[in-house]
């Protein structure tokens, strides 16, 4: 089944017309994370599960599965049983960086339905103070007089913070060469330390070092402005409207699960995303609330999907 085709089905389902739909939940519901407790995936999920517990009267458990950069975790849930009982904390890294890069256990456009976007997190490209540029549009025309001779922090190989800096390359045509590093917290550490002259990171792990003046910010890859740090331009403010990049989370579950439990899902999430205490919850920690229909989660998946697909198979080809 091709994400296309998962919500022919949908107004039915969202009428609760389905027998199936309406006894769901009958037990508790888990929840796979990809990651250890603790940062963003885990916060949303949690969060998430409590709102989901609360409308539909069941326990949604977290269940934490790291390991793989993510695809250990996600092959089990598409492995699952498409009873609704086990759903998938979808994440950008597993869903569509990752399957370009290595064989998984899993296809994430044909093995898994969506049932909605939660929230979106986004980069922010910061420079050491040292680096004589205060815009992108110095640090691009200091980069392409020096080609070669900058370096990024990453904090993982074939992650976001490795992968957003390579799309800012291939818009912007300068050359940076990355330092991999074991984790975010020493990229922030080798940026800070002068050894990386740049970094693109999470707003809410920046913030920090920018309010101690240890860092420098330019720009952010989100749509809008971001509340944390409103004085701060996107970059489709500073004309690279195709530096958009999202960190997105989701709930995915497995293909074959039933359309009516796909759809009281649905239904479930969209009153979750609409209430005043989730919103504010979800943007105290940096992160956007998102929702979206299974067709309309279906289109964007595809689209990251083709995007990351191309960054990554430029990279690969060098």
């Amino acid at each position: 089944m091709r994400w296309a085709a998962i919500p022919v089905a949908l107004a039915f389902a969202l009428t609760g017309a389905g027998a199936q739909g309406q006894a769901y939940p009958a037990k508790p519901v888990r929840i796979i994370v990809t990651v250890a407790p603790g940062g963003g995936n885990d916060f949303v999920a949690r969060l998430a599960g409590q709102k989901l517990g609360e409308r539909l009267g069941q326990q949604f458990i977290v269940d934490n599965r790291p390991g793989g950069a993510g695809t250990i975790g996600t092959a089990a849930a598409a492995k699952a049983a498409p009873d609704g009982y086990t759903l998938l904390l979808g994440f950008v890294g597993s869903l569509v960086m990752t399957p370009h890069v290595e064989k998984v256990g899993y296809d994430p456009l044909r093995d898994f339905a969506g049932v909605s976007l939660l929230a979106s997190s986004y980069h922010l490209l910061a420079v050491h103070p040292s680096l004589p540029v205060r815009s992108v549009k110095e640090l691009v025309a200091f980069a392409k007089r020096r080609p070669g001779e900058l370096n990024y922090a990453s904090a993982s190989i074939w992650g976001p913070t490795h992968l957003v800096p390579e799309l800012f390359k291939s818009v912007t045509g300068i050359d940076v060469v990355p330092i991999h590093y074991r984790g975010a917290a020493p990229a922030a550490v080798g940026v800070l330390s002068g050894e990386a002259q740049l970094i693109f990171a999470s707003v809410t792990a920046l913030v920090p070092h920018l309010r101690s003046k240890r860092l420098v910010a330019l720009a952010v890859t989100s749509p809008r402005r971001s509340p944390i740090i409103p004085e701060l331009p996107t970059f489709a403010e500073l004309g690279y409207p195709r530096v958009e990049a999202p960190s997105w989370y989701s709930i995915v579950v497995p293909a074959a699960t039933a359309h009516d439990v796909i759809g009281r899902l649905h239904e479930a999430l969209a009153r979750v995303a609409a209430a005043p205490d989730y919103r504010e919850q979800l943007e105290r920690q940096g992160m956007e609330p998102q929702s979206s229909t299974p067709r309309e989660f279906a289109a964007f998946l595809q689209a990251e999907h083709d995007k990351w697909g191309r960054v990554i198979g430029a990279l690969k080809s060098r």
